[in-house]
């Protein structure tokens, strides 16, 4: 069997993704309520610079992060520093872009074989008869 290629890494363009930095939620303490360590990064789809066929592919994900107006928004705060939820929002951004950059294979439509449909067809036979032998006795 022919190895299947990995799927093409798509470039994003840095310019057309808009990132914000916001106030983390959660535990942290006091370093929580004074720094804005979460990254909030929104992504507009439709005017991005991807293939046509890969936005197409993008807008049809079932995703909550997508909004309908196809912005796709990521908010980072795992990490205590700035740069590394800044890096955290990046490589998840570029994760689900890459999840779609390579089309779906196409399914072709096959037929069972003539020796599986003989054996699906001796099966129920077999069945029925056991299935016949639990039925009242007749005299």
């Amino acid at each position: 069997m022919a190895e299947q290629s990995p799927a093409p890494s798509l470039m994003i363009v840095e310019a057309e993704v808009e990132v914000t930095a916001i106030r983390a939620q959660g535990a942290g303490g006091q370093n929580v309520n004074k720094v804005s360590s979460a990254i909030h990064l929104r992504f507009d789809i439709q005017a991005s610079s991807l293939p046509d066929d890969v936005k197409a592919r993008l807008m049809a994900l079932a995703d909550s992060r997508i909004t309908k107006a196809g912005v796709l928004v990521i908010k980072a705060q795992q990490h205590r520093t700035q740069e590394m939820n800044r890096l955290d929002a990046f490589v998840r951004l570029h994760e689900v872009v890459n999840s779609v950059a390579l089309a779906p294979k196409a399914r072709r439509a096959t037929r069972p074989t003539l020796a599986a449909r003989r054996r699906r067809l001796e099966a129920k036979t077999q069945r029925a008869q056991t299935k016949a032998l639990r039925g009242a006795i007749e005299d």
